[in-house]
């Protein structure tokens, strides 16, 4: 967070002079001791966001993946005229732990078109879906199988 904060500081001020840089160290390292400090941050938690970053890069390709495959399921639905939508709710339970993992669920589904996460209560999640087809194996979805294994790996880091 250190560096993103120093580098934002050196994006929003234009130029890169020995000053700005000074400056922005000492305003970087400020905020950060406040984040530290106040906030609950730790270096520690930094870490483990680095150790993140191949996940979620894999797991931003896979969301672009299954973006484009329902938008052609829902282009077929619209186009279609003897396909008759068939909208359903659909609730299903996950073994998902942290609190991370159900957000990223609960916003992939709502990105992917076609569904929307309409509530989240504990591990259970309530869907709705446009038509029942999309609903189809949403409890065990790649989303869920890699989120499963991001918790997984997060656990042998602790």
């Amino acid at each position: 967070m250190f560096i993103l904060m120093f580098v934002l500081w050196l994006i929003l001020n234009g130029k890169v002079t020995l000053e700005i840089c000074i400056f922005g160290l000492c305003i970087s390292t400020a905020l950060f001791w406040f984040m530290c400090r106040f906030m609950d941050y730790s270096v520690k938690k930094e870490l483990r966001l680095f150790r993140r970053i191949p996940f979620l890069i894999r797991y931003g390709a896979v969301l672009v993946e299954e973006i484009v495959k329902a938008n052609v399921a829902v282009l077929r639905i619209i186009v279609s005229p003897e396909l008759q939508p068939e909208p359903a709710v659909v609730y299903f339970d996950t073994e998902l732990r942290t609190g991370l993992a159900k957000v990223l669920l609960a916003n992939s589904i709502t990105l992917t078109p076609g569904t929307i996460t309409v509530s989240v209560e504990g591990s259970r999640f309530c869907v709705h879906c446009l038509d029942r087809e999309l609903a189809d194996g949403i409890e065990d979805s790649v989303f869920v199988k890699m989120l499963e294994e991001m918790e997984a790996e997060e656990a042998q880091w602790k």
